[in-house]
């Protein structure tokens, strides 16, 4: 069980897909839009046994959703359909502006740069998301210690009373 991540463009779809820990995003390809993106995207979701999809959301800088953010919500609905796995979109803003600065201060060629920027946005959605889920799931372990230690102090303490009866 797996999370994808896909940062979605006019051209191209970057995809990146988290280790069955979901601790980290692993950029995967970058698939060129056609009419054959739906099965290429099947197959990438049965290969990597995906479970979960995070979409890059792409809201204007001032937080409003603009025509590129509704075409995403409306791929986000397609691949509800199509897959019929939970589809998230996550704010990524800027993305493929951090993944450009990024590989220009690893010195990455113009020609690479082109080849693995997709697939490296779509790793800066993903991980995020993956960070996330894993420090919220450590504040309900901790709430859950908390409610148990609370439960079990109060019936020592009840105990104790009974005994000095």
């Amino acid at each position: 069980m797996r999370a994808m991540g896909l940062d979605y463009g006019d051209r191209k779809i970057g995809v990146a897909v988290s280790d069955s820990l979901y601790m980290t995003a692993q950029g995967v390809t970058t698939i060129y839009r056609s009419r054959d993106e739906f099965p290429e995207l099947g197959r990438l979701i049965d290969q990597y046994e995906v479970t979960e999809i995070i979409l890059g959301y792409p809201r204007n800088m001032d937080g409003s959703a603009g025509p590129r953010a509704q075409k995403t919500a409306s791929f986000a609905d397609q691949l509800r359909e199509e897959f019929h796995l939970p589809v998230y979109l996550w704010d990524e803003r800027l993305s493929t502006v951090a993944a450009e600065r990024f590989l220009l201060e690893g010195d990455v060629s113009r020609k690479k740069r082109k080849l693995v920027i997709d697939k490296l946005a779509a790793v800066l959605i993903l991980q995020p998301f993956l960070d996330r889920r894993a420090r919220e799931k450590e504040r309900e372990k901790e709430r859950s210690e908390q409610e148990s230690f609370d439960k079990d102090e109060g019936q020592e303490y009840n105990v104790s009373n009974l005994k000095k009866r």
